[in-house]
């Protein structure tokens, strides 16, 4: 049996562990003792991608803001989706994650960095909603495991009514908001209805084939203000 290989260590703003493993080329990130991604399961991320950036490709200069890196497979995704005059910034809090996706030796999402529609900003994506009056035709988070916060609990500020409403100031209108989530959650749903959008909620399979569900959470604008 192949060992598990420990590739690199960083530690979250909450001082928890956030470490990269691999085991026979696939690669997992790891707070704690918890998984919190994997090359192996992506699926749900990039049908977020794509139903939040759905009919954007004939958008001239469509902008996205994608909150969380990952390993890169939700953008690659929205990238898919967009024409080539597209602006996609992605906000990223850990500079570690920035760095595993730019070595080439991971294989995760150099390729997608590399796309000259890309800007990366290492910071809060809860900073740039706050600058960012009616500015993106999407908004996609996936910067945890679900309407919570996990690998760094001030995550919370997003899914609260005050964050959500944020995220619709920085919307267009008609813009859609996307979020995944692990797990259902009802109470966030409505949450996500009072901060003025029109709520839909999907689920994915983890794989393509199957293996689980994730819950993807899309709240659009109304067209007119």
């Amino acid at each position: 049996m192949k060992p598990t290989i420990l590739r690199d260590r960083a530690v979250t703003p909450d001082g928890q562990p956030l470490t990269l493993h691999e085991h026979d080329g696939v690669f997992t990130i790891r707070v704690g003792t918890i998984e919190l991604m994997s090359s192996r399961q992506h699926h749900s991320e990039e049908r977020l991608a794509e139903l939040a950036c759905a009919g954007l490709r004939g958008r001239p200069r469509a902008r996205v803001l994608i909150g969380g890196l990952g390993m890169g497979f939700t953008l690659r995704a929205a990238l898919g989706r967009l024409a080539h005059d597209a602006d996609v910034v992605v906000a990223e809090l850990m500079p570690a994650v920035i760095r595993w996706n730019q070595t080439p030796e991971y294989g995760l999402g150099v390729d997608a960095l590399g796309d000259p529609r890309v800007k990366v900003v290492e910071g809060d994506v809860v900073d740039l909603l706050r600058e960012s009056g009616s500015r993106f035709d999407a908004v996609i988070l996936d910067v945890d495991n679900g309407a919570s916060g996990l690998s760094v609990a001030s995550n919370d500020r997003l899914y609260s009514l005050k964050g959500l409403q944020r995220a619709a100031t920085a919307l267009r209108p008609g813009g859609c908001l996307a979020i995944w989530s692990a797990d259902e959650d009802r109470a966030f749903a409505d949450r996500l209805g009072r901060a003025g959008f029109t709520v839909t909620v999907e689920r994915a399979t983890v794989h393509t084939g199957g293996g689980g569900w994730n819950t993807l959470f899309l709240g659009r604008l109304p067209r007119s203000r």
